[in-house]
């Protein structure tokens, strides 16, 4: 997690999204463009960790991706919906 950053007044915690994902995967690529038209709503930090080569990654993902974690906490698997999306982003926020 990262540290707060200040503005003015406000401080603004920033929240992590991590999208595992593999080559080929077309649920992946959804996904994958859904969580970035959410980020630049949202403002969160996202990595996109493509599994592919890598043999842990591969086993604890393969079965599962597209994953989204929202700060280290698994949320979605497969999908993501957007409302609920939001909530999680929101939720995470608060709880920084």
């Amino acid at each position: 997690m990262q540290a707060p950053r200040h503005t003015a007044d406000v401080v603004v915690v920033a929240v992590n999204v991590a999208v595992y994902h593999a080559d080929g995967c077309h649920l992946c690529e959804r996904a994958l463009v859904q969580v970035r038209a959410l980020r630049d709503e949202l403002g969160f930090e996202l990595t996109e960790v493509d599994i592919g080569g890598d043999e842990a990654l591969e086993a604890a993902y393969r079965e599962w991706i597209p994953v989204v974690e929202i700060d280290g906490r698994r949320r979605f698997s497969y999908y993501v919906q957007p409302d609920a999306f939001r909530r999680a982003v929101a939720q995470a926020a608060a709880s920084d």
